[in-house]
């Protein structure tokens, strides 16, 4: 993939941007193999590429300039807009959003954050597209200044982009480097995003976690529900479950799942898909991963997890060592954490290993290792 961003250097978040697509997923194949090189017993399967181009289905967007002006993008080095809307990792879907989202800017005025002076309101827009085309539009502001134009004129903004189902307002008041705030203003009747995945319907809430390629959570998911029914334990817990991605995709009339989510939105996100789907035997608790397995009486035959970047950890770890647990499923965005967190794991033998390249032109990928208690 060639980007015009990239080659004119007004944008290199993308850093393998150039490099051929069978090169880079050979590369991080390879990285990945390194640094799990102590597993002598692991199995790699084949790695699961992903499409080069267009393959992002959200997009967090700096809105920079003026409000006649302004640009869809990122800040440059002096903290000043690079317009991206025609990004070409970012889905096609999301990229027709941009042109009419800079008019709505324009015709209602909404200003611009300017980081350098600190003034402005508008600071970031924050897009998510689902496997059917749908959207989620945040409009991440400083303050609840604009809110009342901003709902005002909602209207003529859906019927210029219909497939819009869900749009909400951020507000982030400090000058801080983050995406969004705690608080947000709910502006549409629909208040979740429908994600189709496999055959399971999740549904996204604004300020809830999901993968940014669709097509690849439906490969790891699909990956981790055929491993679990492959072994087919009478119990599993999902732990960092989020929107319950992957305690949905294994459950089983047979089989007593649990998901645990420190966010209580996805947790009623999760809970929605399960009522809607029928199924049995789902528990979904918002709290803290580690702490709950800490204060468990009983633990399951097998645990999912899929943890930020930082991973498990020293406790989860010691308390998985400690535990009744025959398997895990370790899916991680972040091979170095996942080294280190096998290798406090002495009680078992990563058995099988899988790259799955959910960032392509990036370093990034995800990988997922199938862990057995040795004998």
């Amino acid at each position: 993939m060639q980007c015009s961003y990239f080659d004119a250097a007004r944008c290199r978040s993308c850093t393998l941007m150039g490099t051929p697509y069978a090169e880079q997923l050979a590369g991080k194949q390879s990285h990945c193999q390194t640094l799990l090189s102590d597993h002598a017993q692991l199995e790699w399967l084949p790695p699961l590429a992903s499409r080069e181009s267009g393959f992002r289905n959200k997009a967090k967007m700096v809105i920079g300039g003026t409000a006649q002006r302004p640009t869809i993008g990122i800040l440059d080095a002096d903290g000043y807009g690079v317009d991206l809307r025609k990004c070409g990792v970012c889905s096609p879907g999301l990229r027709a959003c941009f042109p009419v989202l800079a008019g709505f800017i324009r015709s209602n005025r909404l200003t611009p954050y300017d980081v350098p002076r600190r003034s402005g309101e508008l600071k970031h827009v924050i897009i998510t597209e689902s496997p059917d085309g749908e959207i989620m539009l945040r409009l991440v502001l400083r303050s609840e200044q604009l809110v009342p134009r901003i709902r005002k004129n909602l209207p003529a903004l859906l019927a210029a982009l219909p497939q819009v189902k869900v749009v909400s307002v951020n507000l982030l008041p400090e000058h801080k480097a983050v995406l969004e705030g705690d608080r947000e203003i709910l502006l549409t009747e629909q208040s979740t995003l429908n994600m189709r995945v496999n055959d399971i319907n999740l549904h996204l809430r604004p300020q809830s976690f999901f993968q940014t390629n669709s097509e690849m959570a439906a490969a790891l998911y699909r990956q981790g529900r055929e491993w679990v029914n492959e072994l087919a334990p009478a119990s599993v817990w999902d732990l960092y479950c989020g929107v319950g991605g992957f305690a949905l995709h294994v459950a089983d009339p047979s089989r007593a799942v649990t998901g645990i989510e420190f966010s209580s939105e996805a947790i009623v996100s999760a809970r929605l898909s399960s009522e809607e789907a029928g199924l049995q035997g789902m528990d979904f608790q918002a709290g803290d991963a580690t702490a709950y397995a800490l204060k468990a009486r009983q633990s399951p035959e097998l645990v999912i997890v899929n943890p930020p970047r930082r991973g498990i950890g020293k406790e989860l770890c010691g308390w998985l060592e400690s535990s009744d647990v025959q398997h895990v499923v370790y899916s991680s965005c972040n091979a170095q954490s996942l080294a280190r967190d096998l290798a406090a794991l002495r009680s078992f033998t990563a058995r099988r290993a899988r790259v799955l390249d959910m960032f392509p032109q990036t370093k990034h990928y995800e990988v997922m290792v199938l862990l057995e208690r040795a004998a």
